[in-house]
């Protein structure tokens, strides 16, 4: 059973400072008015330390985590 972890940004609380895509490049990118994008809305847990480095960082917590098992 592999393990996958499903990244969500809330949108109603992101006020767009970046940092989730600075620091997290192969997980986020950022749309057209600088707000993160999430690339693939599931990742394989080796990008997971990337993806919590974005999380810690965000302002507003407007990043989610949730483990899900295949």
């Amino acid at each position: 059973m592999s393990q996958k972890i499903r990244i969500e940004i809330d949108l109603e609380i992101c006020t767009g400072h970046g940092r989730c895509y600075d620091l997290s490049p192969n997980v986020f990118t950022d749309d057209e008015r600088g707000y993160g994008q999430v690339i693939a809305s599931e990742i394989e847990s080796e990008l997971l330390k990337e993806a919590q480095s974005a999380v810690g960082a965000c302002p507003e917590r407007a990043i989610v985590l949730k483990t899900i098992n295949d």
